[in-house]
Parts: structure tokens; sequence; C-alpha cells
């Protein structure tokens, strides 16, 4: 398409990214009950249950974002983009009327497998914006994350307290076929002919990516902070409700209305406050702050003993927004146009990887602290026999804050030396 993208076609990309978190909100507050539905077991085995099916999303999305990230460079963003916005309506509508466990474990595969959203409207955006603005407009995606987890808890929260657990489900499915319709009419392509590449196997998969990259020195480090930050957050999605269930009594709506507030000060730290403070104090410093701020929040909802403590560290921990969209700039800057594709989808590869491990490990630490003397094993391997020795269901939280404290130390020991070493220009390798 020769046309060059507008407000509309912008709006297209926000919208994408904002009903996948929509999605993921409606599924928080109402899937504790679903799974308990349809295994019998209780809230402890529904925690794991919603692991093993997070595990079971990861893994798909492992192995296909690099390749759609690949394929986006070579055929453009936006065959990409309508194909897995079609594919998350397909999903949602598989959940709705999924009978069993093992119909929601196939929709999840399926949800992985054409979850190229987030990398794709990414490089998306790297392709229309010039490179100093980027890590403003990429705080504008965090946005979108902000608001979908505003509306998304909302949704099935109270859909699913007034309709049942499968309401939400249907409401999602039928909102993504709407987009999908939308953005066949309005999305430009950006990709310019010059900046394809050849597609290529042996680079359409997340080791391919980082032996690719590995050329720019600045990108290994960053990698394995965005690692680990992102192995601590996998404790909100896996564990939240959960533990708000657990060990506040909250209802599906109330747990909803929390991850309202979650959107709502997400939304407005990125949608707003990343534009001006960013520039302002420079991508090293925000992303330090906004680590801080993190580690400090796990470490507060770890020790919550009532209600109104999670809501005043939600507010707070709004201001840790400010790292990814820093750290994802500086990324992007390092890497060639030709690239910015590939630079995503290795980056959504690295986030795949925490998710694979991130919810197993979050759920099996709550299970084990949430019910003492029960073996706490993980991948397999027995790491506490004899259980947990305390009552402490805040323990995933506080694993959360540990892994944050050593994100930091990369960043600042290892990845802000090599920024300030000269990056490599021009075109990406051709092998």
């Amino acid at each position: 398409m020769a046309r060059k993208p507008g407000r509309f076609a912008l709006a297209f990309i926000f919208v994408t990214v904002m009903l996948n978190m929509i999605g993921l909100g409606v599924i928080m507050p109402v899937m504790p009950q679903l799974i308990m539905d349809v295994t019998g077991e209780n809230l402890a085995h529904a925690a794991q249950w919603g692991g093993y099916l997070t595990l079971a999303y990861a893994l798909m999305q492992f192995i296909m974002m690099p390749v759609l990230g690949g394929l986006s460079d070579r055929y453009g963003r936006r065959p990409i983009l309508l194909i897995s916005m079609a594919a998350y309506s397909f999903d949602f509508l598989i959940m709705a009327i999924a009978p069993v466990i093992g119909v929601i474990f196939i929709a999840r595969l399926v949800a992985g497998a054409f979850a190229a959203t987030f990398s794709t409207a990414n490089a998306y955006i790297a392709d229309i914006t010039p490179p100093e603005k980027r890590a403003a407009n990429f705080g504008l995606i965090g946005a979108a994350f902000g608001l979908g987890f505003i509306i998304g808890p909302g949704i099935g929260g109270l859909l699913g307290e007034h309709f049942g657990a499968r309401a939400p489900f249907y409401f999602v499915a039928a909102l993504g076929a709407l987009n999908f319709i939308y953005g066949y009419f309005v999305l430009p392509e950006t990709l310019a002919d010059e900046h394809r590449r050849k597609f290529e196997w042996k680079r359409a998969n997340a080791f391919g990516n980082f032996k690719q990259f590995a050329q720019y020195p600045v990108m290994l480090p960053i990698a394995l902070v965005l690692f680990i930050s992102q192995l601590a957050h996998w404790t909100y999605p896996s564990v939240w409700s959960y533990y708000a269930e657990e060990k506040f009594a909250w209802t599906p709506a109330l747990i909803g209305y929390s991850l309202m507030f979650v959107g709502f000060m997400s939304a407005l730290v990125q949608g707003g406050l990343t534009r001006v403070v960013i520039p302002k104090i420079g991508e090293r410093a925000a992303a330090i702050i906004g680590m801080t701020v993190t580690m400090l929040t796990y470490l507060g909802f770890a020790l919550a003993d009532h209600g109104w403590m999670i809501y005043a560290l939600i507010a707070f921990s709004a201001l840790g927004g400010l790292a990814q969209p820093a750290l994802q700039g500086i990324m992007s800057r390092t890497i060639p146009p030709n690239a910015q594709g590939e630079l995503q989808g290795a980056i959504a590869a690295i986030m795949s990887i925490s998710m694979v491990i991130g919810p197993t490990l979050m759920t099996q630490i709550f299970a084990a602290f949430s019910a003492p003397g029960k073996p706490l094993a993980i991948g397999g391997v027995t790491v506490l026999p004899e259980g947990a020795p305390f009552y402490f269901p805040g323990a995933p939280f506080a694993f959360s804050s540990l892994l944050e404290v050593i994100s930091i130390g990369v960043l600042i020991v290892f990845a802000f030396r090599l920024i300030q070493r000269p990056r490599k220009e021009d075109e990406a390798p051709a092998g």
C-alpha cells in the first residue's frame, strides 16, 4: 500500500495492542473460578493449572514470535498484524465454548502461535518514528497496555460475576473481529521495499536472533536485564487473582477493580509521563528509576496485610513504567532499519522465555506457601521436599523483588558501560 500511515492506522495499532491486554485482563478475574469449575480442584491446584496454561501459551510464543518477526521484515507489517488479529478473535471464541480444560489448553496454544502483535506493532512504530522519538512512542504501546488493563478486568469481573465466566470471552472475540475488519481497510504498509530482507529459517528462531545481534555489544546485557525483569513481572498475571482471593478474600469483581486501577495508573504514566520524562532525564536514568520503583513495589505487595495498602502500592508502582520504553529505545537505536522487526522478534522471544519459566515458577511458589507442607516442585525437580515451612502467600512477590535487584545490578555494572561505546551503523549483515 502506497499511502502514508495516518491517525486511523495508528489507532489500529493502539487498539490492537490494547485488545491483547483486554484479553489478558478478561482472563485474570474469572480464570480461577473457571479452572476450579472444569477441574473440580481447589484454589492452590487451580493456580498450578493456571501456570500450565500460561506455559503452553509461552512455548508456542517462543517458537513462533521470531518466525513472524522475520516474516514481517520480509513481507511487511500489515499482513502479520491482520493475521494475528484474526487468530486472536478465533482463540477467544474457542475459549468461550470450551467444555473442558483440554480445549482451553488448545486455545492457549493457538493464541501463543499467532501472538505476533506486540513485536510487529513495535516494529511498525519503529518504521514511522525517528530514532530520537522512539522511546516516547514505545510509551504509547505501554499506554495501550494500561488501557487494556482498565477495560479487560472490568469486563472479566463484571460480566463474569453477572453472566458467567464465558460471557467475557464472547465479548472479546467480537471486538477482535471488528478490529480486524477496521484494520483491513485503514492499515497501510510501512516497511519500504529497500528495507526488506530475505527470510531465513536459520535466523527465524530465538537463538538465531540472539546470535545475529551478538555483534551489537549493548544488546546482550540489556537483553538479560529485560529477561530478569520480565521474569519478575510474571508474578502479576500468574498469581494476582489467586493471591487476592487467598489473602483478602476478594471476589472476581473486586479483583477486576484492582486490575482496572493498575491499568489506569499505567496508562497515566506510559501514555503521558514517559513522553515528557524520558526525553528530559534520559533513557538510562528513566530505566534505573523505573526498575527501583518496581523492586520496592514487589516487596510492598509481599508484606501488605490490608487491602487498602494494595491500592497505594499500585499507584506508586506505575512509575515503574518508565523502564521498559527506555530500555527498548536504547536497543532500537542500536539496530539498523532493516532489522527492526527482527529486533522486536528477539525482544518478544526474551519475553517468551521468561513467560515459559515465570508463571510456572510463581504459581508453584504461591501454591507451596499458601498450603505449607506441600512439596514444591519446579520443572519436575523437587525444590522443597517438605514444602514451605510457613504460610506466606506473598512469597512470589518477595522473590520478584530479589530478581529486580539483580537486574538493576546487571544494568549498571554491564549494560551502561557498553552504551558509551560507538555503535555499529548501516545495515544488518545479510548472513
